[in-house]
């Protein structure tokens, strides 16, 4: 898919970034299996806010998960996709949230139909727990 742009200061705070970048490689794989996203050998390599990800995800759906999972950490502000899919399907869009913005927005302009929103609080599950629960930086898949 290749490279995506984050917006560095936004996200989950799960990595430290005074540490080693291979400890901090190793606590977003931890993450990744934490949300139940299974990618076959896996690999991320961190340097500085760049991170590259290798792997075989099963679906397209869960290598869009993956990057996000990534990107959407408080300190990367790029994501390099080395990853392949077992099974070959269309992309999704993405859409980096803006202050103000709910779903029922998103889904508004993508859809032309705010009810909509819960296709998209869907595609981005586990990564949103609540609907109303996303902050302006984040980046959201956009099912077609």
């Amino acid at each position: 898919m290749g490279l995506f742009s984050f917006l560095k200061g936004a996200g989950e705070k799960t990595i430290d970034t005074s540490a080693e970048n291979n400890v901090n490689a190793v606590k977003l794989m931890d993450v990744v299996k934490a949300n139940g996203l299974k990618v076959t050998d896996m690999d991320i390599e961190l340097d500085g806010d760049s991170a590259k990800i290798w792997g075989v995800a099963a679906d397209q759906a869960t290598r869009e998960k993956v990057l996000l999972t990534i990107g959407n950490t408080k300190g990367i502000a790029s994501v390099d996709d080395k990853m392949t899919t077992a099974v070959q399907e269309p992309e999704a869009q993405f859409h980096t949230v803006a202050s103000g913005e709910s779903l029922s927005l998103i889904a508004k302009k993508y859809y032309g139909n705010a009810m909509k929103y819960t296709k998209i609080f869907e595609a981005n599950k586990p990564l949103l727990s609540n609907p109303d629960k996303i902050y302006p930086g984040q980046v959201l898949r956009i099912p077609n």
